[in-house]
């Protein structure tokens, strides 16, 4: 079997890169030369943020996700440099909103550049600093149709507790990294407060009555991982 090595050690099939790009090349044939989402990518590579993105495949998934539910609010924790934010931001009516939260000013000044740059300042309110702090101050009584979580990974159990306030009832959020190349469920691995995180999270899901939930693992060009996709009950 085909092999290369991926960070971290940890080794990807070859054939899961080959596939992704193969699908790629049909479904995202109007994203592949999109002016604005190669700015965004580029800039934040001129200013040296982590290549952590979300990859076109699955932005086009979770603005897919955001129109199918018609979303006109959406949350996003973990703006980095704006490229998931531009996907979702592009799901959006005319008269909708995405407020995005960031911790690093850093992050938080380039990707109000490429969102400016993709033209979508007007849809588009970044909050910045630590996550909780932002959620505790946002007003329960106007709540969120979609939610894009791919922040701090310890914070996520805080996060989706907020999420029981912040979003309606038939409202979707999706929590990226969930299964982080097999860590997760290595009950050996105790030191990694990401997948103490990821684990806290899925034990606060298993008897919720607020939320139904389920994990899709997937593989790609990158890595092994997963995301968590969660019913607001």
């Amino acid at each position: 079997m085909s092999r290369t090595q991926h960070n971290h050690g940890h080794s990807i099939d070859e054939r899961w890169a080959r596939e992704e790009q193969y699908h790629a090349s049909f479904l995202l044939k109007n994203s592949i030369h999109d002016e604005a989402l190669e700015f965004c990518l580029k800039n934040s590579d001129d200013h040296g943020l982590p290549h952590i993105a979300v990859s076109g495949m699955e932005g086009k998934y979770i603005h897919l996700q955001a129109r199918v539910i018609g979303a006109k609010r959406i949350l996003e924790l973990g703006t980095l440099g704006g490229y998931s934010t531009i996907w979702l931001a592009r799901a959006l009516p005319e008269d909708g909103e995405l407020v995005t939260c960031e911790y690093s000013p850093m992050h938080a000044e380039v990707a109000g550049q490429n969102i400016e740059h993709a033209g979508l300042s007007s849809k588009v309110k970044i909050v910045v600093g630590p996550a909780a702090e932002s959620l505790a101050k946002m007003d329960p009584e106007h709540k969120f149709d979609f939610v894009f979580m791919d922040a701090d990974k310890a914070g996520y159990p805080v996060y989706l507790e907020y999420c029981k306030t912040l979003v309606r009832k038939g409202g979707v959020i999706i929590v990226d990294n969930v299964v982080r190349q097999g860590r997760v469920s290595d009950l050996s691995v105790t030191d990694d407060e990401n997948s103490n995180g990821v684990r806290k999270m899925l034990e606060d899901l298993k008897d919720s009555p607020d939320f139904e939930a389920t994990t899709v693992q997937t593989v790609g060009a990158r890595s092994w991982d997963g995301f968590t996709f969660v019913l607001r009950l």
